[in-house]
């Protein structure tokens, strides 16, 4: 699973990286393939995953990047991988669903390791379903699995509301967000990590 989780982050830099600046759906914060993510499903996850880090005693600022991007990231990758399921019809289990999200991934919990993903506990089904749906897509292409799953999922180009700044063209661990203040109101800014002292 973990090697989805990389191909994902993968695929994910790649598709920031690469989303064209064509015309936004009003009210949407991003349109991913033949799916509008609203402003109101952004906004209520946001608060929903917020409130989440807060019941579990974790620092959103331990993200490295605003609640809101981690959130909308994740809602793009959800999105193009349900979409790449319905392409290529792979069938996923709520079983198989109730397994994944029982992972404890890298961390010492489930929860902690979905509140990690920017996933919501009201998101969580959403997000188990499309990480079984991506590592099946992987099994189902064989030897070159994650090569052709990063094609794949690059060839679903999500385009976002350009409220939120330019995509940032060089994510970086240094520098892990989504979009860069283009200083649209007022001087340029950039959003560097506060140091801890």
């Amino acid at each position: 699973m973990k090697s989805i989780r990389v191909a994902v982050a993968a695929a994910a830099a790649a598709v920031a990286l690469s989303a064209c600046s064509s015309p936004m759906q009003a009210g949407a914060a991003a349109v991913v393939g033949n799916e509008r993510i609203s402003m109101n499903k952004l906004s209520d996850d946001t608060q929903a995953y917020v409130a989440a880090l807060k019941r579990a005693q974790l620092d959103e600022s331990a993200l490295g990047v605003p609640a809101t991007q981690a959130v909308l990231q994740r809602l793009v990758n959800v999105s193009v991988s349900k979409q790449l399921m319905a392409r290529h019809n792979v069938q996923v289990t709520e079983s198989e669903v109730d397994a994944v999200l029982k992972e404890p991934g890298q961390y010492q919990s489930a929860e902690v390791n979905l509140l990690a993903n920017a996933v919501a506990p009201t998101d969580a089904r959403d997000y188990g379903r499309a990480m079984v749906g991506l590592s099946k897509l992987q099994q189902q292409f064989g030897q070159a699995g994650q090569e052709k799953l990063l094609q794949e999922f690059n060839s679903i180009k999500p385009v976002f509301n350009p409220r939120y700044g330019q995509l940032n063209q060089q994510r970086s661990q240094e520098n892990p967000a989504l979009f860069v203040d283009t200083g649209r109101f007022g001087k340029a800014t950039q959003q560097a990590p506060q140091a801890q002292g």
